[in-house]
C-alpha cells in the first residue's frame, strides 16, 4: 500500500491523479492522507478540497490533525512543521501497514533545495538535494517540471489549492523560487533547474558510494548489544575523515533513526570521533553517541537499568535488562578439579556460602576485596581500570553473600568463599549471553 500525502497544492493533486491512473497497471492500493497544521486560516478548506480528490477516487482518507509551535522566524516555524508533518504520515503508514510514503516535490523543488544548500554552505550530502526515496518516503515526481504538473492539471480538469505563502518574499525559498531562478535562468539559459537537478545526481552517487562503503565499516567494526552499537575509538579514527561520522550514522538507522542530518551535524561529528574535542557525548533525537576511554557507543538515551533479585545459586537467573543470564551448578569437588580460569565463570567453595545470594548493580563509593589483590579498592576504579566503558558500570551484575561481593561478574571475584585444600563441594556460576 502507497500514503499518498496530499496537501492540496498542485503539486500532490497532480501526484494523487497520476498514481490513481498507474495503479491498476501497477497493482497498487493507494490512501490519502492529509495533514492539518492549523497555520493558514484556508486550513479547513485545503482538508475539504483533499477529502474530495480521495473520494472522487474512491480512496480511504485519513485527516492528521496536528500542533506546531508558533515560534519565528519562518523558516524554523516552516522546518517544524515539516517534521510534525512527516511524523503523522509515518505514524499513519505504520497503522494501515503502507509500505510507502509518496510526496510530490518536483524538479523545481529539487533546484531550490540546491540552491538554499549551496548558499549555507554545504557539501556533497547537501548538494545532491531530495532523495528519490528514504526508508518508506518516495518521491515520484522528483524528474518533472512545475509546468509539467499545471499542464496535466488543466488537461484533466483538477481543481487545487493555491498556498499565499508561497509568494512571501520574506521566505527565503520564495525568493529563490520567484527572483534568484529566473534570473539564473536569464544569465544561464532556461536549463538552470536541470543543470541544478544533475548536480544534484551526481553528488547523490557520491553520498550513496560513501554509504555502502560505511554500512559495509559498520558491518566490520561494530558490536551490536543490549547498549546499543559498539565501537573502538582507534577505529573509528583509522577511518577517513569522512568515514567516521558516516558509520556513527549508519549505526543510527539500524538502530532506527535515518532521519537526514543537517551540516552542523555532521561537522559536530567529525570532531567528536577525532581528538581534537573533549566531549563525551552527542545526542541526536532518541539516541546518543557517547564515548569514554577506548570505546564509543550510538544507542538510546538511557540504557535499563539493572534491578536487584534474590536467587538460590540453582538454575538459570535471567537478567534481561542487561542482556546476560547467569548458570549455577553444584557438585561435588572431583580429585583432579582446576579452578576454571576464564572470566565468564566462577568457582566457590560451596560449604562456604550461603544458600541464596543477590544479584544486583553497584552502589556509589562501594569498595571491593579481589581474590589475590593486596586490599580493598573502590568498585569504581576497578572498573575504569578494566576498560568498561561509564554507561555499563552501573549494569555490571555483582554477586553478593552475606553482604559482601563475591563476583563482579564477568570480570573479577572476591576472596570470600576460595577453593582451598579443604573444599569438598563447588558451586560454578557461568555468565553467558541471552
Amino acid at each position: 500500500m502507497v500514503l499518498v500525502a496530499v496537501s492540496g497544492g498542485p503539486d500532490s493533486v497532480a501526484l494523487l491523479g497520476v498514481l490513481a491512473e498507474l495503479a491498476p497497471r501497477l497493482d497498487l492500493r493507494l490512501a490519502v492522507g492529509h495533514v492539518h497544521h492549523g497555520l493558514r486560516p484556508e486550513a479547513e478548506a485545503d482538508a475539504d478540497l483533499t477529502r474530495a480528490h480521495a473520494e472522487r477516487l474512491g480512496l480511504t482518507y485519513f485527516l492528521e490533525r496536528v500542533s506546531v509551535r508558533r515560534a519565528p522566524p519562518w523558516e524554523g516555524l516552516e522546518a517544524e512543521a515539516r517534521g510534525v508533518r512527516l511524523a503523522a504520515l509515518e505514524a499513519r503508514a505504520h497503522a494501515i501497514g503502507a509500505d510507502r510514503i509518496a510526496t510530490a516535490h518536483t524538479a523545481d523543488d529539487q533546484a531550490e533545495t540546491v540552491l538554499m544548500r549551496l548558499f549555507d554552505g554545504a557539501g556533497p550530502r547537501g548538494l545532491s538535494g531530495i532523495a528519490f526515496s528514504r526508508g518508506r518516503l518516495i518521491r515520484p515526481l522528483l524528474a518533472s517540471r512545475r509546468a509539467d504538473v499545471l499542464a496535466y492539471l488543466t488537461g484533466r480538469g483538477l481543481d487545487w489549492a493555491e498556498d499565499a505563502s508561497n509568494r512571501d518574499p520574506s521566505i527565503r525559498r520564495n525568493r529563490i523560487r520567484h527572483e534568484v531562478l529566473p534570473y539564473l535562468a536569464q544569465m544561464c539559459g532556461s536549463s538552470i533547474t536541470e543543470s541544478l537537478c544533475r548536480s544534484a545526481a551526481l553528488s547523490r552517487a557520491v553520498v550513496d558510494d560513501l554509504e555502502q562503503r560505511a554500512r559495509a565499516e559498520l558491518t566490520r567494526l561494530a558490536t551490536r548489544g543490549p547498549s546499543g552499537i559498539v565501537f573502538k575509538v582507534a577505529d573509528l579514527r583509522g577511518l577517513s575523515t569522512e568515514m567516521g561520522p558516516e558509520v556513527l550514522l549508519q549505526a543510527a538507522a539500524v538502530l532506527g533513526d535515518a532521519r537526514p542530518r543537517r551540516g552542523v551535524v555532521h561537522r559536530a561529528l567529525r570532531r567528536f570521533v577525532s581528538a581534537e574535542t573533549t566531549r563525551r557525548a552527542v545526542k541526536m533525537g532518541p539516541l546518543v553517541m557517547e564515548r569514554s576511554g577506548r570505546w564509543l557507543r550510538v544507542g538510546p538515551l538511557a540504557l535499563p537499568a539493572l534491578g536487584p533479585r534474590h536467587w538460590d545459586a540453582q538454575g538459570s537467573l535471567v537478567l534481561d535488562e542487561v542482556g546476560l543470564r547467569l548458570e549455577a551448578h553444584r557438585f561435588d569437588r572431583p580429585a583432579d578439579y582446576a579452578p576454571p580460569r576464564a572470566r565468564d565463570r566462577v568457582a566457590f567453595d560451596a560449604d562456604a556460602l550461603p544458600e541464596s545470594f543477590i544479584v544486583r548493580p553497584r552502589r556509589r563509593g562501594e569498595r571491593f576485596a579481589p581474590f589475590g589483590g593486596p586490599e580493598d579498592r573502590r568498585l569504581k576504579s576497578l572498573l575504569s581500570d578494566a576498560g568498561i566503558p561509564r554507561w555499563e558500570r552501573s549494569r555490571i551484575p555483582l554477586l553478593e553473600a552475606d553482604g559482601r561481593t563475591v563476583w563482579v561478574v564477568g570480570l573479577r571475584r572476591g576472596r570470600m568463599a576460595s577453593i582451598g585444600p579443604h573444599t569438598r563441594r563447588i558451586l560454578e556460576v557461568t555468565v553467558l549471553p541471552l
